[in-house]
Parts: C-alpha cells; structure tokens; sequence
C-alpha cells in the first residue's frame, strides 16, 4: 500500500473528518491518522454530554459530503427559536426561525453522532485510508512535499498536510506556528438535565455576573446546559451533590423552565481565546480548533471549523482539477485570507460579548439593556445578526450554500 498521498489529515474529529470526507468523495486520495477510535455505539437512553449548535451553513456542508441523513437517523434536534436575556437589566433578544425562510435556526447535535456518522462515510470512499489508533511523533515540511513520521516508524509523504488536531494542536508546535491569546479564567460547565417546562424547540440564554447560561434543546426533550462560571465557581459546582447542584442551577435560570428535575454527568473544561498567528506553513495548514479557539456563548466554534474544512477542500479540489500544485504557497494564503479574518471577527465579537456581560457599573448595565431592546425592536437588526449566527453571509465555501 502506498504511503504517498494528495492530503494527509491528523484530527479524527468534526472538522477533520469533513475536511477528509470532502476531498475523499471528489476522487482525491487521503489518509486520516487519529490517536483513537471513535465512539460507534452507545445505549439507546443516553446522550452524550458534548453537543454543538450547528448552523444552517454546517448543515449544508454535512449534506455536501452525504452525513446529514445518518446524523438525522440518528437523531438531531431542531430549534425555531431563540430567546436571551439579561439577569441585571431588562435587555432581552428574540430570534425566530419565522423570521427566515427555513424552518429552524438549527440543530443541536452529540458530537459523538457527528463524528460516527462521518466515519461510517470515510469508510465507504475507496480514495480514503484510515490510520487509527496512530500518533504523530515528527513531521518534516520542505518546498515539495510534507513527511508524517508516524509513531510506530511509518512515514507518510503528502502534497499537503491539514492539521485537525484541536486546540492544544501538537502539529502546531511541531512546525513552530506560534499563538496569541489568553486562558479567561473560565470554565464551560456542561451538562443534560429534565426540566419541568417543554423546552419549546428554544434555546434559552441568560446573561450572569459570571458568564452566560444556555439550556439547549436536546430532540429526547432534556436540555444540554452549558454555563460559563469562574474557574473557581465551576469546580466547586463539580464537587456538588446533584440536589445541590440542581438547586443553583434552578435559580441561575431564573426558574424560565421550571424546576429542574434531574441532571446527567457533568463536566468542565477551560475556556481560551486563542488564535494561531499564521494558518500555513510549506506544504501545511491549519482548520478547526487547531487554528482558533473561541468563547462558546454563541456556540459557533464548531460551525468555524466546519467552514474552515470546506474552504481548503474546495480550493484542494478546484486545484486538483486544474492541475495546479496542491500545497503551493498561492493556494495555502488563498484559504488563510479567506478564513483568518472571518474566525477572528467572530472570536473578537464573542470576546466583546462576553467581557460587555461581565461589567457590573450600574449606568453600563442599563446602556446594555438599551442595546438589546433596540436590537430586538429592529427587525432589520435583529436579522441581520439572527442570519449571520446562522452563517448565512458573504464568501461561504461552496459546500455551506444551499
């Protein structure tokens, strides 16, 4: 078996196996290293405690590369609507799917079913090679080509090398791309858990001194919580008995769903602002996580790093078509030109937010209650950013257009 290939994808996640997808079903050979096998079978009662809010335009490039309908079999769950609010003034924001032309603003989705879906496709495509469990233990970058050294010994050779490796990205180091950034001292505290209310296909968000709290709606009737905490906060929520737990988090939600009956495992993870300074080196390139790490309040960094995997896929494939060089330094700034400044606007803008919700000067709360009433009062407004959340914009990959 050869060990040449056109592309070669390390990250078995979301971004990288769409990425690998793409290219795969275009005729273009592939391997895909992970360090693990993914999750294929779960019961049928539990729900994985990792969900992501995805986009109408992530929609579309999970259709592009034929997943959406085994995601849907497995079971995804749509929202029409989306209601925030302030806890410390009177600003509140509806967005509604009626206001649009589809009929929902998008789906919550388990990780896990995202990824099985699109492993169970990668299987399927006679142009891709799956290496997994494989580590990456060196990788030599020179104007020709890319060489994996694997750490069994193996070397693959690709024309160009897509890192999907996630935000703590070894690639990353190992070609000396540096960062920019800081830790928030934040934590994402996740969790699924009954409510008395009907969700009402809504996802709920309320702005805290702390951080945002989200209660999304999963499609067996619980929600997902994700609840932005201090460092400190979150760990001691962590060590909690479940009565505790649920008794903060019941009156966090200003009790907009009733009493919260019961809650699954939890878990916390560090949040980051974190942006690689250059996406590209010779014969290499950065997507997903591996390139930007973004607050979660508005659950848009997976949908980023689903954009970023179809952008180099299209420019891969328009260039395989064309017989131009594959990891050619004119292709590679292409695709950082045109994902580098749309992830940091949308980093930036999360970023804003989040800082604007901590601020707890009196005459500031009210100036923000009154941004946010004005927004929810202009339907102009309201949709313009109601469809830039549903990454309906400018310069979308061909993959993320309906």
């Amino acid at each position: 078996m050869s060990n040449k290939y056109t592309a070669v994808i390390v990250g078995g996640g979301i971004v990288g196996t769409t990425a690998a997808c793409a290219l795969a079903q275009a005729g273009i050979d592939i391997a895909l290293v992970d360090a693990y096998k993914p999750l294929k079978d779960w019961p049928a009662d539990s729900v994985d405690i990792r969900v992501s809010a995805l986009t109408r335009a992530s929609q579309n490039i999970l259709q592009a590369v034929g997943v959406w309908p085994a995601m849907v079999q497995h079971g995804v769950g749509p929202y029409d609507h989306m209601h925030v609010w302030d806890a410390d003034s009177t600003g509140v924001l509806d967005f509604d799917a009626a206001d649009t032309e589809f009929p929902e603003l998008g789906h919550l989705v388990e990780n896990r079913v995202t990824v099985a879906s699109l492993w169970d496709r990668l299987e399927t495509l006679p142009e891709a090679r799956l290496i997994c469990p494989a580590k990456v233990a060196d990788i030599q970058l020179d104007n020709s080509s890319a060489q994996i050294v694997l750490d069994d010994g193996s070397i693959l050779a690709a024309d160009i090398l897509i890192a999907a490796d996630g935000r703590d990205s070894v690639l990353r180091q190992i070609v000396g791309i540096q960062t920019t950034g800081w830790e928030y001292k934040q934590d994402g505290l996740v969790a699924t858990v009954s409510t008395e209310k009907n969700h009402q296909f809504t996802a709920w968000q309320r702005f805290l001194p702390e951080g945002p709290l989200a209660f999304l709606p999963l499609k067996n009737g619980q929600c997902s919580i994700v609840w932005t905490l201090s460092h400190q906060t979150a760990q001691a929520y962590m060590a909690l008995t479940d009565e505790d737990f649920l008794q903060h988090l019941e009156q966090a939600s200003g009790g907009v769903l009733g009493k919260i009956q019961t809650v699954g495992p939890r878990g916390a993870f560090p949040l980051r602002f974190q942006y690689a300074n250059q996406y590209i080196a010779e014969h290499f390139v950065l997507i997903g996580d591996a390139a930007h790490a973004m607050h979660p309040l508005a659950g848009q960094g997976a949908n980023a790093g689903l954009l970023d995997a179809a952008a180099i896929a299209e420019l891969i494939i328009k260039a395989k078509q064309a017989g131009r060089p594959i990891g050619s330094h004119k292709l590679l700034r292409q695709y950082e030109r045109w994902r580098k400044g749309d992830n940091l606007a949308m980093m930036s803008s999360m970023d804003v937010i989040n800082k604007m919700y901590t601020i707890q000067n009196e005459g500031f709360r009210q100036l923000r209650g009154t941004g946010m009433s004005l927004i929810n009062h202009s339907s102009w407004l309201r949709n313009y950013f109601n469809r830039y959340a549903m990454g309906l914009r400018d310069d979308l990959p061909a993959f993320a257009r309906d």
